[in-house]
C-alpha cells in the first residue's frame, strides 16, 4: 500500500482519455477474432476475464445490461468468510474464502475494502448459547490467522455503547468477529478497468440475440445495441457463459434440449436512514442456519438478507411487501423498533443466488462455483461468493487451460506464475483524501472533507482526476444533491471513463443516490444533461 507520501499532489497525477465510443467499441469486437469471449458482466464474468487477458489471451467482455447490474450489486455487501459454513463443518472452505478476503482487502483493494466489527447478540432462547457462539468466533478469527483480533466475548453494556440501537431485553452476551466491507458495484467497476487495462474490449448493455456455430461448435455471438437497435456480432475461439440467473437462458441457444442446470435463490436487502451512530455491525441467529445482519454502510444501514427459492424472470426479481415484513421482524430480535420504522427506509433491492441444480433448503446450500461444458463447446460457469471472485477467475482459465484439443493453452500464461495483481487506484484512502484536502484550488471553496472522504474511498488515487475535473469547471465542484458527498464531477467521469451511459447506471452504481433515496426527477434530469454532452 502507499503511504502518505507517495500519494501525488493533484496537480502531478497524470490525466486519463475518455474511453472508446460505443460505435467504436462495436466495430473493433466485429472485426476482430477473440480468443475468448465473455457473456456477462457480473462479477464472475468480470473476473474470468481480467484473468485471461492477464495470461495473454485476447478477451471481450460484453453484458445486455450494466456491468455489476443484476446479483453483483445486490449483495450484502461484504467480504467474508462465511461464519455460518462452520456450522456444517465446513472448515477448509472457510479458511479458503478468509485467505481471499484477506489478499483482497489488504493487497488487491485496500482503497476500496474496509474492516468491520462484528457483534453477534446472545439471547435468552435464542438458537445458540454463548459458549458455542464464544468458541465459533475463536475459531473463525483463528482460521484467518488471527487477522482481525482474537474472537471473543464481550458484555450487553460494553456492546450498547457501540450499537446505541442494540435491543438489550434478555441480551445475555455477545461474541465479537471481524470480516470486511465494500461497496460491491464499485468493486466491480474497478475490477471492469484492471480488466481493461489489461488489453479486454468491453461493452455493455448488448444483447445477445444468438449463438454462432463452426461445424457445430460455438464460435461467437450475434448481438443488439441496446441503446440504439445497432445489431453486430462477435467471433470467438472460445466463449464463456456467465450470465448468472440466466445461465440456463443462453444454454438454451445452445442446446435446446438442455436441462436446467442451476436453482435460483431470491435474497431482498433493505437501506434505511439510521438514527444515531454505528460502531459495529449485528450478526444476530435466526434459526440454526441463518443469520439476519444489520449493517452500517455508506452512512446508512443496510438490514437483510432473505432466502427463498425464486422460480420467476430474473427480470422481475424484487422486493416485495412481505419482504419488507420479514427483513424487519427478523432485525426486531436485536435492534430497537425506533430505528425500523418504515419512514427510514430509503431503498429496497433484490438479487438472485445462483445455485448448483437440486433439491434441499437453498439456505443450506453451498455457494459451489460449477463450470459445465455444452455440446457445442460453450462454457458456463455459475454460483461463487462475492469474496472469491479473483479465486473463480483462476479457476475458470485453469479449466480453460486443461480443455482437450484447445489451441487455447498455447497462448495463455500459467496464472501461477502472474503476480497478485492490484485494482487501479490503489493507495491509503486516508492519504488520497488529506491530498484532495490539501491540493484544493487555490480561489474558491476547498472540497468538503466528506466528498474527500468519499472519493478516496470509492475510487483511491483515481480521486484526483475527479478532483481536476472539478478545478478545470466549478460547477463540477458542485453536489449532485445537497445531503449526499458526490459531485458532479463524478457524472463526467463515469461518463467518459467508466462505461455510463444511462442516468441509472450514474445513480445506482457509479454513486449512492438512489441507495440515499436522493435520485429526484431534478438530479436525474442533471445526469442526463451530462451524459448526453458526450466530448465527440
Amino acid at each position: 500500500m502507499t503511504t502518505p507520501h507517495s500519494v501525488p499532489a493533484l496537480g502531478t497525477h497524470p490525466a486519463a482519455g475518455p474511453n472508446p465510443g460505443r460505435a467504436e467499441t462495436r466495430d473493433q469486437l466485429s472485426r476482430a477474432t477473440y480468443d475468448l469471449l465473455v457473456i456477462g458482466g457480473g462479477i464472475l464474468g468480470i473476473s474470468t476475464a481480467w484473468h485471461a487477458a492477464q495470461s495473454g489471451l485476447r478477451v471481450a467482455l460484453v453484458d445486455a445490461g450494466d456491468f455489476a447490474g443484476a446479483t453483483s450489486s445486490a449483495s450484502s455487501k461484504l467480504l467474508h468468510g462465511g461464519l455460518r459454513y462452520l456450522q456444517t463443518g465446513a472448515v477448509k472452505l472457510v479458511a479458503e474464502n478468509h485467505f481471499e478476503r484477506r489478499a483482497v482487502s489488504k493487497q488487491v483493494a485496500p482503497h476500496l475494502a474496509r474492516p468491520l466489527t462484528f457483534y453477534l447478540p446472545v439471547y435468552k432462547g435464542g438458537p445458540h448459547g454463548a459458549a458455542k457462539l464464544g468458541a465459533g468466533v475463536f475459531a473463525y478469527s483463528a482460521l484467518s490467522a488471527f487477522g482481525d483480533g482474537v474472537g471473543h466475548v464481550i458484555s450487553p453494556e460494553r456492546a450498547r455503547r457501540d450499537v446505541p440501537e442494540l435491543r438489550t431485553d434478555g441480551l445475555r452476551a455477545v461474541a465479537v468477529y471481524g470480516d470486511d466491507q465494500m461497496n460491491d458495484a464499485r468493486m466491480a467497476l474497478m475490477t471492469v478497468r484492471a480488466a481493461v487495462d489489461a488489453g479486454t474490449e468491453v461493452l455493455n448493455h448488448a444483447e445477445v440475440t444468438g449463438l454462432r456455430f463452426t461445424r457445430g461448435r460455438v464460435t461467437g455471438a450475434e448481438l443488439r445495441d441496446r441503446l440504439d437497435g445497432t445489431e453486430f456480432g462477435i467471433d470467438a475461439r472460445l466463449v464463456l457463459n456467465a450470465t448468472g440467473p440466466w445461465t440456463d437462458h443462453l444454454r438454451a441457444m445452445e442446446d435446446k434440449a438442455a436441462a436446467p442446470s442451476v436453482r435460483l435463490s431470491k435474497g431482498a436487502h433493505l437501506v434505511l436512514r439510521r438514527t444515531s451512530p454505528w460502531k459495529a455491525a449485528l450478526a444476530t441467529p435466526i434459526d440454526k442456519y441463518r443469520i439476519t445482519f444489520a449493517l452500517p454502510w455508506e452512512d446508512m444501514l443496510l438490514l437483510g438478507t432473505t432466502d427463498e427459492e425464486y422460480e420467476g424472470d430474473p427480470r422481475e426479481v424484487s422486493v416485495t411487501d412481505s419482504d419488507v415484513t420479514q427483513i424487519l421482524d427478523e432485525a426486531a430480535f436485536s435492534v430497537r423498533d425506533q430505528q425500523l420504522s418504515r419512514d427510514l427506509i430509503t431503498y429496497s433491492f433484490a438479487g438472485l443466488r445462483v445455485l448448483p441444480g437440486g433439491p434441499g433448503d437453498t439456505s443450506k446450500a453451498k455457494r459451489e462455483t460449477v463450470v459445465s461444458e455444452g455440446p457445442g463447446g460453450m462454457l458456463s460457469v455459475a454460483g461463487g461468493k462475492w469474496t472469491t471472485f479473483r479465486h473463480i477467475g483462476r479457476t475458470v482459465i485453469d479449466k480453460l487451460s486443461k480443455l482437450p484439443g484447445r489451441p487455447l493453452t498455447e497462448d495463455m500464461e500459467p496464472m501461477r506464475s502472474l503476480p497478485r495483481m492490484p485494482l487501479p487506484g490503489i493507495a491509503n484512502p486516508q492519504a488520497v483524501a488529506h491530498r484532495l484536502l490539501v491540493d484544493g484550488p487555490a480561489p474558491g471553496p476547498r472540497m468538503a472533507p466528506d466528498t474527500a472522504r468519499h472519493l478516496a474511498t470509492h475510487y483511491g488515487s483515481l480521486a484526483f482526476d475527479i478532483a481536476r475535473l472539478a478545478n478545470e469547471d466549478p460547477s463540477l465542484a458542485e453536489r449532485i444533491h445537497p445531503d449526499a458527498p458526490e459531485i458532479r464531477a463524478q457524472i463526467v467521469y463515469a461518463r467518459d471513463r467508466e462505461w455510463a451511459e444511462t442516468a441509472e447506471d450514474v445513480l445506482r452504481r457509479r454513486t449512492t443516490l438512489t441507495v440515499r433515496g436522493l435520485d429526484t426527477a431534478e438530479v436525474r434530469d442533471d445526469v442526463a444533461k451530462l451524459l448526453a454532452d458526450r466530448p465527440s
